[in-house]
């Protein structure tokens, strides 16, 4: 990874949902309507607004649901952030190369926060937690995708924020480095 991307880079351990950015990103269920983990943690902070819009785009533009890859948009509501950008991580599976599903999940939430100008977006481990998909795995995926994309998105700064310091720590070994901690 090039040091330009590395100083846009940051990773941290901490809740999503109380990040000062413009967009974080929820990863969501098919449904749209709230669940679990992140998805939860991220309906309850923004508030019953959220659910109303979630509803309305399930209402318009995905009736049978969010696909694996694909993002929605809401506002944040309640939330810090300006925009919550939903998106749908596949299920692991041992014997189906799903990589690309949980790269566009990537792809596209940093593509839509590019048009809508954020300067900041911050992801959490999208489908390494009841998704099954090995977290090793998935940190190549995602340092494969910020190679590819963020040079894309000069003004963009990217958060990864685990859960956990475990968590955080396994990426950066992963990645083999550190990243920036701007603020």
């Amino acid at each position: 990874m090039s040091t330009a991307i590395d100083s846009r880079l940051k990773v941290i351990t901490g809740d999503i949902t109380a990040l000062d950015v413009d967009a974080i990103v929820n990863a969501a269920n098919h449904s749209l309507m709230g669940g679990g983990g992140v998805d939860g943690a991220i309906h309850r902070a923004a508030g019953p607004e959220l659910k109303a819009a979630c509803q309305r785009l399930r209402n318009s533009d995905w009736p049978d649901g969010l696909p694996d890859g694909q993002v929605a948009l809401t506002d944040g509501f309640n939330l810090p952030a300006r925009y919550v950008i939903h998106t749908v991580g596949p299920v692991y599976a041992k014997n189906e190369d799903k990589s690309g599903l949980l790269a566009d999940c990537y792809r596209n939430a940093l593509r839509l926060a590019g048009e809508r100008d954020c300067q900041s977006i911050a992801f959490p481990a999208i489908s390494t937690g009841v998704y099954g998909y090995p977290f090793d795995e998935a940190a190549q995926v995602v340092l494969r995708v910020m190679e590819d994309e963020l040079p894309n998105y000069p003004a963009l700064r990217v958060t990864l924020c685990f859960f956990s310091e475990q968590d955080a720590a396994a990426f950066r070994q992963v990645a083999g480095r550190d990243f920036a901690q701007q603020s």
